[in-house]
């Protein structure tokens, strides 16, 4: 007899169970922003899921994008779908193959890590790919190889998911990025003049503008796009450890292009790094891009760029595009989820 459905999953009205369990990672512990080193891992459990049994299942890893956490993946809106009501909706209506859906927190204290190693934030992805898959396949029945697990996310985490497998092949056998970050020419520029204008106005203080920013009700559009670039910087082009040491892409008088410190940036934009990622790429079951049309960082050109490098690498790639915007696209997890739970394998 199956065990009584937890309360987060009576909540969302799903028909297999969803757990919250916590994990203290050691790669998070001691870093700059004092952020916690123990966070949430939702795992969402398939319908007739039994701990006793003998049967093993295909493990979905999804990262949420910047500004995100774990519980915001499980946020639960009139005329909208989460990530894990869809999968449970596509396994009951046998549209996508069972398998274990995991939800993984990745928020800092500047809104997102990116999910990359930061002397600055914290290793990410040391966390994520041995803290997090090593507490999953600890605890639950999955297939415990590359061949059983798959990455996938929105937005930034549709870049940790492209991320994750390009720089450390060998723990996800597939990846689709939603909106993903990419092509950082065209999504991350639009934002520099704005943030040079913005901690200006903040004599160039980090700290407190960050404190600034965290004691109000209410932030403006410009404030936000300052924290997010203060955000990446943290990920991409920490100075030091110490907290808000940060080198930023833009000169603090002019406001001039920094070409060295973008250069570090580019050196983690996935339409750069896939073009030395043959090998790593050629080892993925699926390769999935997608992005709307109107995305309002530009990230339809992202997709497209990384998607015709990676062809020219001799790969396919499943690419796509609809018509919208970057906000409120949880519904091309109905595509994604069944695509690459359905190139895993299972036992």
């Amino acid at each position: 007899m199956n065990a009584p459905l937890s309360p987060l999953a009576r909540l969302l009205r799903v028909r297999g169970d969803v757990r919250v369990d916590f994990v203290d990672s050691p790669a998070l512990q001691g870093n700059a922003l004092g952020d916690p080193s123990e966070r949430p891992v939702i795992v969402y459990l398939p319908p007739h899921y039994d701990p006793q049994g003998s049967r093993r299942y295909p493990v979905l890893y999804c990262l949420h994008g910047y500004t995100g956490d774990a519980a915001a993946l499980v946020s639960a809106r009139p005329w909208e779908t989460n990530v894990v009501q869809w999968a449970d909706r596509l396994i009951t209506e046998q549209r996508m193959a069972p398998a274990i859906v995991v939800l993984v927190d990745g928020f800092t204290r500047l809104g997102g890590s990116q999910y990359v190693n930061s002397i600055h934030n914290g290793d990410y992805a040391t966390y994520v790919l041995r803290d997090v898959v090593g507490h999953v396949d600890a605890a639950y029945r999955t297939v415990a190889r590359e061949e059983g697990r798959a990455v996938l996310g929105k937005s930034s985490g549709g870049f940790g998911a492209m991320h994750l497998t390009m720089e450390y092949p060998g723990t996800f056998a597939a990846f689709a990025s939603h909106s993903g970050d990419s092509y950082f020419l065209y999504a991350q520029t639009r934002a520099f003049a704005e943030t040079q204008r913005t901690l200006e106005r903040h004599d160039w203080n980090i700290a407190r503008f960050v404190e600034h920013f965290e004691e109000q009700h209410k932030r403006r559009p410009a404030e936000y796009a300052a924290m997010e670039m203060l955000g990446y910087a943290s990920a991409y082009s920490p100075r030091s450890a110490a907290a808000l040491d940060l080198d930023l892409p833009f000169d603090r008088a002019t406001g001039a292009l920094r070409e060295d410190v973008f250069a570090r940036w580019l050196a983690f934009d996935p339409a750069e790094v896939c073009l030395r990622k043959q090998a790593e790429l050629s080892r993925l079951r699926l390769r999935y891009l997608d992005c709307g049309r109107r995305d309002e960082y530009s990230l339809d050109i992202g997709a497209r760029v990384v998607a015709d490098r990676i062809r020219g690498l001799g790969l396919d790639v499943r690419h796509e595009e609809f018509d919208d915007d970057h906000r409120n696209v949880g519904y091309r997890y109905e595509i994604s989820l069944p695509a690459l739970a359905g190139v895993l394998e299972r036992e």
